[in-house]
């Protein structure tokens, strides 16, 4: 359901009129997928509207605790905005700030990022646009090096990716000691090349779990497995 800036989910909503990025598949994909079991402490980098720290919190009870962190003042504010109206405000931390600087007194179980993502492709000219798609603001290495220095040790990095960004982050990932522990291919479609690879990196290496999902089955429905991974969340599932 959508009101006029918001999207309705089932236990809470988000306003993005003023955000860089609204609400999209690839945020809510890997805040149902990502795997929280065993999670005390969870930290969502470039948070946005907030919705996947949001959906953190859904899928978690007290005592979890969520960091959200967000370097674009008017998204930290949203963000903000958005944690307050919802049922885990006492839960959810929303920090104004890089996060090459940032410096918390704990590390995290859980460390989830739908990262920016455009390398050397054309920028497009307003700056915040720019800044949340664009890894000039954060690089993956910066993103690895910061998981590497936040993650407890036995902590997860989950990010989602396009196809091609997804193999150099997880080349790169091994720099930083972080290994591919399970890895989702998404495709729109069955005949569709994949589009999207969801990520779970570990300190400790392991056999790669894999996954496939896809959105539609035929016409416009939903696959009955994406309405299974999202059906705590969107209206319709």
């Amino acid at each position: 359901m959508r009101r006029k800036g918001t999207f309705q989910f089932k236990q809470f909503s988000v306003a993005h009129d003023r955000s860089t990025h609204k609400i999209g598949t690839d945020g809510v994909l890997l805040g149902a997928w990502a795997d929280v079991s065993n999670a005390r402490y969870i930290l969502d980098v470039g948070t946005g509207t907030g919705v996947i720290a949001l959906m953190m919190a859904q899928r978690t009870a007290e005592p979890v605790l969520i960091d959200a962190v967000e370097i674009e003042k008017e998204d930290r504010e949203q963000a903000l905005q958005n944690v307050l109206q919802s049922p885990w405000a006492s839960r959810i931390s929303v920090h104004h700030t890089a996060i090459q600087k940032f410096s918390p007194s704990h590390q995290y179980d859980l460390v989830i990022s739908n990262p920016p993502y455009f390398i050397n492709s054309w920028k497009p000219p307003e700056k915040k646009r720019s800044q949340a798609r664009h890894t000039h603001e954060l690089s993956f290495d910066e993103l690895l090096s910061a998981a590497s220095r936040l993650l407890a040790p036995t902590g997860r990095l989950a990010v989602i990716l396009p196809y091609q960004e997804a193999l150099q982050f997880t080349g790169s990932a091994k720099d930083h000691g972080l290994h591919i522990v399970r890895r989702m291919e998404f495709r729109s479609r069955a005949h569709k090349p994949v589009e999207r690879l969801l990520l779970e990196f570990s300190r400790q290496a392991a056999d790669v779990k894999d996954e496939s999902l896809i959105l539609h089955d035929q016409g416009e429905e939903w696959s009955e497995d994406y309405r299974r991974l999202t059906r705590d969340f969107y209206l319709k599932s």
